[in-house]
């Protein structure tokens, strides 16, 4: 682990948001040349459907020049729209859903045992979602070319990505900004990972008909979609390396990110580590 990541303990301090989940600034991450993610200019979250209205009072005060959305149709008929925060622009920019849409999660909320175990035991879980990573990087380079793009373009910051637990859709897209602006990979794991927080999870509502905790093995064949591991991020890194060889020739070749829009994306989300 690169000796540079105590810095981030500098962090801001977190607010207590109630029908928000997985909020934090990404400030602080070092980069490979001795820079850093300045404060308030990148965050990252779950959903903001269920914003209480101090929630949404606070998000306000951040200034937030856009809120990229990265979950689909049948997310948002799900959990709703986000709420909306004045002067703010917000990009809808469906990613692929590692559960695969609204009949999976209805399976989830039922808590039902023999079909989880079909969709999700003897380690299907696991490779679920590595398959998912993997997928978010090969096939979604239209996506993350515009998100780059975009945020190039913006005159000021800051900016949001979330999707609807803020770990995956959200997780996959927040590293590769990182990446375009040189953060250190060890660093953009260690901010992947504090997903797996306990206040930071997603909250799954049940089914009324669902008795509580019903049976330990939905949670532990559940487990694999909920936590954040390092397993899936790496999936993500290893597909970078198997399609184009290395960061730089993904940047450039498969998302068309030129050096003078790095240099921009640095230029908006960097600052002097000192």
């Amino acid at each position: 682990m690169t000796q540079q990541l105590p810095q981030t303990a500098a962090r801001h301090p977190e607010p207590e948001l109630v029908g928000v989940r997985n909020f934090r600034d990404v400030g602080g991450l070092p980069t490979t040349d001795g820079l850093r993610v300045g404060h308030g200019r990148l965050f990252r979250s779950g959903h903001l459907a269920h914003a209480t209205e101090d929630d949404t009072a606070f998000l306000a005060t951040l200034g937030l020049d856009t809120v990229f959305d990265f979950r689909n149709a049948a997310d948002i008929k799900l959990e709703g729209p986000d709420v909306t925060l004045p002067g703010v622009r917000n990009v809808s920019m469906p990613l692929s859903d590692p559960a695969e849409g609204a009949e999976f999660w209805v399976t989830v909320r039922r808590g039902d045992l023999p079909a989880l175990r079909t969709a999700l035991g003897g380690g299907m879980g696991h490779q679920r979602m590595t398959n998912a990573y993997r997928q978010l990087i090969l096939e979604r380079t239209a996506e993350h070319t515009r998100l780059l793009e975009m945020l190039a373009e913006q005159e000021a910051v800051p900016t949001l990505l979330h999707c609807a637990a803020g770990k995956d859709r959200a997780g996959t897209s927040v590293a590769v900004v990182l990446l375009a602006i040189g953060v250190e990979r060890d660093a953009i794991e260690h901010d992947y990972l504090e997903s797996n927080a306990t206040h930071r999870r997603y909250r799954i509502q049940r089914v009324a008909a669902v008795e509580p905790a019903a049976h330990p093995e939905v949670s532990e064949l559940l487990s694999p979609l909920f936590e954040a591991r390092a397993a899936y991020l790496a999936a993500a890194f290893d597909a970078i390396a198997e399609r184009w060889g290395s960061t730089d020739r993904y940047l450039t070749e498969g998302l068309g990110c030129t050096p003078e829009r790095r240099d921009r994306l640095r230029a908006l989300l960097l600052e002097d580590s000192a």
